[in-house]
């Protein structure tokens, strides 16, 4: 639940609020509707009177809180994809990464955040297309909030001991970093139907199969329930025996997502070697030629 203490300078304005959606609408899209129509500069608002006051309903309210638990995530986000490509995302990468499926949705949040005297304005946007130009990278990082995080995140893994962590796998066993002891592998943080894990599991499917008997070993920790994302275990079983991930796959904790700089680009992918350090850290989708090499050098 959103605290009542929990306050964004949201731009909402004072007027009353946008006409109730049609039934057949989603919760998350009423929502995100509600804010285009209501989203203006310089009006303070808090949070918690849209969740007391306009979304009451169970699932209004689990969607309001999914929506604005990304708020912190997308600025490390934009940071990370700009420092690994050069260039900052698109709305369509951000709607991927964070799973915005309403139309307009990408570019709300980011209005909302232009806004928040509590994020530092590191962004330049096209007046017309929404779209970010440009992305002040050294604002970012000198942010009290969000600097050490990405510090680690962008410079700090490789060569240093891979963190402990505990998981539980879809099929009720335990995934530690205590039982890999001795053993090279990857740690790949990823989600239901994330466009660019799309992409890159049925890679590691392929390598899994090349490097699995030479002792190389993939472990796959899925973020849906730390994203808050409506998919059930049937879901991911379906997800996993489409795809032909014979890997071991368990729940992403909350504790492992911290451990491990407090994921939130998908996916992310630790390689650690045998004596236990991380050797390469790669973030969003790769390609199989960048993922084996990788590979090969924890196999070293």
């Amino acid at each position: 639940m959103i605290s009542s203490s929990f306050v964004l300078l949201l731009t909402l304005s004072t007027q009353s609020a946008a006409p109730s959606p049609a039934p057949s609408t989603g919760p998350e899209q009423a929502i995100v509707e509600y804010l285009k129509a209501n989203v203006k500069p310089g009006v303070p608002v808090v949070v918690s009177q849209l969740f007391n006051e306009v979304f009451t309903g169970e699932a209004e309210r689990k969607a309001l809180n999914r929506l604005f638990n990304t708020f912190f995530k997308i600025p490390l986000f934009i940071v990370q994809a700009q420092k690994a490509k050069g260039t900052p995302p698109s709305l369509r990468e951000i709607s991927e990464q964070f799973a915005f499926t309403v139309p307009g949705e990408a570019d709300v949040i980011l209005r909302i955040m232009e806004s928040d005297p509590r994020m530092p304005k590191f962004m330049e946007r096209d007046p017309r297309s929404g779209e970010i130009l440009k992305a002040d990278v050294d604002r970012i990082m000198s942010h009290p909030r969000f600097g050490k995080i990405l510090e680690r995140t962008i410079t700090g893994w490789e060569g240093n001991p891979a963190p402990a962590f505990t998981a539980t796998a879809y099929d009720g066993t335990e995934l530690s970093l205590a039982k890999l002891a001795g053993k090279p592998f990857l740690l790949y943080f990823w989600f239901t139907n994330c466009p660019p894990c799309l992409a890159t599991s049925p890679r590691l499917v392929e390598l899994d199969r090349i490097y699995g008997p030479k002792g190389f070993t993939i472990i796959g920790l899925n973020a849906d329930k730390l994203l808050e994302l409506d998919y059930t275990d049937a879901d991911r079983a379906a997800y996993a025996a489409k795809l032909g991930i014979r890997f071991p796959l368990g729940h992403a904790t909350a504790e492992a997502q911290a451990a491990y700089g407090g994921v939130s680009v998908f996916p992310t992918l630790f390689f650690v070697d045998r004596g236990g350090v991380v050797v390469k850290h790669l973030v969003n989708g790769q390609e199989k030629a960048v993922l084996e090499d990788a590979i090969k050098l924890a196999l070293k």
